[in-house]
């Protein structure tokens, strides 16, 4: 009793006037809720984030034939489209996406920033600066369009949209058939960039067709926004609606095909041996090579003049896209997710040989595999990794880097960049292949959600795989750090974002590493991850389904975070200002207080990724690495000849008045150090304090303190500790978790010997003279219960 006294006397815990929250008040507005910052719930998508009952979404099914002209570098293409009218409103045109047309002088969508007159200016850059006024003869060219009957139809081209009238108003449960012929010049990536085109080999005379964004094909028309009608500048991608589709492909007969979905002729295209090597692979626990070393680079050097067709057909899939090329080395092997077999593939040239056959179908595999354990099942029969020397995804396939030197050498930081393409490629078949957000509005809900899973999967490869700024909080320190008219908010369009990197990519992903691993807890935040996954998959989720689902599925309002995070543009700076310690003194007078000084230099301690030591920590984690020792090349084994851990031990507490005071009945109370602590919010974004203790016997404790604590107080919070042992220093943050931008403000120490307080006069005293509360504070306090 008498020590609950103590720490009462002590705890200046009064909560202050409950003042009325507007702009001025030091309290209350981060903690707002977001309100009519999200839109309303509706019968579409609820207020718990989950789809409602009258959720729709439309659908197209594509028959596409086209050939590939590798001489005069053409593709020709047919396709026959039949779209379904889920909406429930009439539909009188229909919009489809060109975006081919991002590399005509003509027809691109024209959007221009400001640009000052460089230093230098060699021949080069002048034509580029130069107005181009005459086509180029790049982008999509309109054959014809017609209805089902061969009947045309009347269209419009803008820019990178095209708009096809209907004959007749298309109800809500109709179809509509058409059908599209067109072509077009297939450009040099190199030259004109983008994410589809040619690689030109000089070496060997040879090329590597990346086809993407090939074919006209559907906008999303949705219940949130109508038809999307951002035009393609190269950047934002795509919003696409769900369909089958079955695609014919005529390449020179020598080449080898991988694509979306799977092939229906093997049979037909493969030689005798390579199809009983693919046979082979459906089985194998190792790679089978389908098409060998010896036989790829043999195909180099004879040119076949005939052609074969490649058919494939991929259910249930947004978009469709495919390769082509006589320089492939191709391997498989099979991957098993909740008893279903996924073929894992690669297909790559000799330049990238050394690299891909060793690491690139295992990187796949595990990919699928873990990215499943974070969302949902992998729900398709195939999964890909081609490598084209760029870095871009479609359901089932995607395109990679990763070369080795012309020796055969590679180096460690082109390994596992190339394993992070890998795995943030592939992985992109869950977001947002599957969980479809508009990648046109909303980067960060594409490449923000999807590097922070690939963050998760490359941990669980290797717990030493190198961090690259998508998860860990301290690697996005350098970017909070920038001036308030450097940052954008993550709520940004596609278009309108400057820094491009760190705001769709390694901002949300830190945001969600900070969530599971800090904010809300592992197991809280899986659940609440897996069940937006759940939710969404196979629908078109907005950033309101995502934050609401989030919150639905943990019982955690987090409307504070998505507030300062995602929202806003403020950074973590916590300080230590004070720090005043005590000890109890039955019988003894009250001293001045002792202030501890603060030390002119952070206190510098090594530290460890929070996600890497819980992983370590987790007997039920298995990496990678560890189970497949293939995997271990001369960087993997030179960095474990040079490896130290941390094994320093951290106790993690979530201290409460309470608790301290209960816990301190165990002792006497002359035996209790108490401090109180005085924390700053310097960068204005409210975060959890986390509070490392070393004591005088060397030992270490970490407490834990959520981020309602500013609730009150968003600018300034005291706070009483209790501890068993005295305290020789204080340091905030001491695993980095928070992105504080400034570390010089978050250490303290030696500590001074504690003053000393008699619990005698503390529970004589009034309060309000001892501690200086005023009468409406020991009112609040009477109503309490004090």
């Amino acid at each position: 009793m008498l020590l609950a006294l103590a720490v009462a006397a002590l705890y200046n815990g009064a909560q202050g006037q409950n003042i009325q929250n507007n702009p001025g008040s030091n309290h209350g507005n981060k903690f707002e809720q977001l309100g009519t910052i999200l839109p309303t719930p509706n019968e579409y998508r609820t207020a718990s984030g989950a789809p409602g009952p009258k959720y729709w979404q439309q659908k197209c099914d594509y028959d596409i034939k086209c050939e590939l002209d590798e001489t005069n570098l053409k593709l020709t293409g047919s396709e026959a489209l039949t779209y379904f009218n889920n909406s429930p409103n009439t539909l009188t045109y229909l919009w489809l996406q060109l975006d081919e047309n991002q590399h005509s002088s003509t027809k691109n969508a024209n959007y221009q920033t400001g640009s000052g007159l460089p230093k230098q200016l060699d021949a080069a850059q002048i034509e580029r600066f130069e107005e181009v006024t005459s086509d180029n003869g790049y982008g999509c060219n309109i054959v014809k369009i017609t209805d089902a009957l061969g009947a045309p139809l009347k269209y419009t081209i803008n820019k990178t949209m095209m708009r096809v009238e209907l004959p007749t108003a298309l109800k809500p449960g109709q179809k509509f058939a058409f059908n599209i012929n067109w072509n077009y010049k297939i450009a040099d990536r190199f030259t004109f960039g983008g994410r589809g085109g040619y690689e030109y080999f000089p070496e060997d005379g040879n090329y590597l067709f990346t086809i993407t964004q090939w074919y006209p094909r559907l906008c999303v028309y949705s219940d949130f926004q109508g038809w999307q009608n951002h035009q393609f500048t190269g950047r934002g991608e795509f919003a696409l609606t769900f369909g089958n589709f079955k695609v014919q492909m005529t390449v020179p007969a020598d080449h080898m095909v991988g694509a979306t979905g799977e092939c229906q002729n093997y049979a037909q295209v493969l030689s005798p041996a390579q199809m009983a090597r693919y046979t082979k692979a459906q089985t194998a626990k190792e790679p089978v090579q389908i098409v060998t070393l010896d036989e790829a680079k043999k195909a180099e050097t004879t040119k076949s003049k005939t052609k074969k067709t490649w058919i494939f057909k991929a259910d249930n899939v947004r978009d469709f896209a495919w390769t082509s090329s006589r320089k492939f080395v191709w391997d498989a092997m099979p991957a098993v997710v909740e008893s279903k077999k996924i073929m894992c593939m690669s297909f790559y040239g000799k330049e990238a040989y050394g690299l891909y056959s060793k690491f690139s179908t295992k990187a796949v595999a595990h990919t699928i595999k873990s990215y499943s354990k974070f969302t949902i099942p992998y729900p398709y029969p195939v999964a890909q990794s081609i490598e084209a020397a760029n870095g871009m995804e479609y359901p089932m396939i995607c395109f990679n880097y990763g070369r080795t030197d012309k020796d055969g050498f590679y180096s460690e930081a082109t390994k596992y960049g190339m394993l992070g393409v890998i795995i943030h490629e592939v992985g992109h078949n869950f977001f947002p292949m599957i969980i479809n957000s508009d990648e046109r509005q909303w980067s960060w809900m594409d490449e923000g959600l999807n590097s922070f899973v690939e963050y998760l999967t490359e941990e669980l490869y290797d717990n030493k795989f190198p961090i690259r700024g998508k998860g860990p909080a301290w690697a996005i320190v350098d970017y909070m750090k920038l001036p308030k008219d450097k940052l954008e908010p993550i709520m940004s369009n596609s278009e309108n974002i400057i820094g491009f990197g760190p705001n769709a990519y390694t901002k949300p992903a830190t945001g969600l590493n900070m969530l599971r691993e800090t904010i809300m807890g592992r197991e809280l935040f899986d659940y609440a991850f897996k069940e937006y996954a759940r939710r969404w998959a196979f629908k078109h989720p907005e950033p309101a389904d995502f934050f609401r689902t989030m919150e639905d599925a943990s019982g955690e309002d987090l409307d504070w975070f998505w507030r300062g995070w995602f929202f806003g543009t403020d950074a973590c700076d916590i300080a230590i200002d004070s720090v005043k310690s005590f000890k109890v003194d039955p019988n003894g007078a009250i001293p001045g207080d002792e202030v501890v000084t603060k030390q002119d230099k952070p206190m510098v301690t090594a530290f460890d990724d929070i996600s890497k030591q819980r992983n370590r920590d987790d007997k039920n984690i298995h990496f990678l690495t560890d189970q497949d020792t293939t995997l271990h090349d001369f960087y993997w084994r030179y960095d474990r000849g040079l490896e130290t851990l941390d094994t320093t031990a951290y106790q993690v507490t979530n201290p409460s008045i309470a608790e301290q005071a209960d816990d301190a009945t165990k002792q006497k109370a002359g035996d209790k150090f108490f401090y109180q602590v005085e924390f700053s919010n310097k960068g204005g974004l409210v975060m959890p304090i986390i509070v490392e203790w070393t004591f005088k016997d060397g030992s270490k404790q970490v407490d834990r303190i959520p981020a309602q604590v500013w609730r009150h107080n968003e600018k300034s919070v005291n706070k009483l500790f209790v501890k068993n042992k005295e305290v020789a220093s204080i340091k905030l943050d001491p695993m980095r978790e928070t992105a504080d931008i400034d570390e010089s403000n978050n250490s303290w120490g030696t500590m001074p010997t504690p003053s000393r307080f008699s619990i005698y006069k503390a529970k004589q005293q009034p309060r309000g003279q001892s501690m200086g509360v005023t009468p409406m504070q020991k009112a609040q306090e009477k109503k309490k219960g004090f």
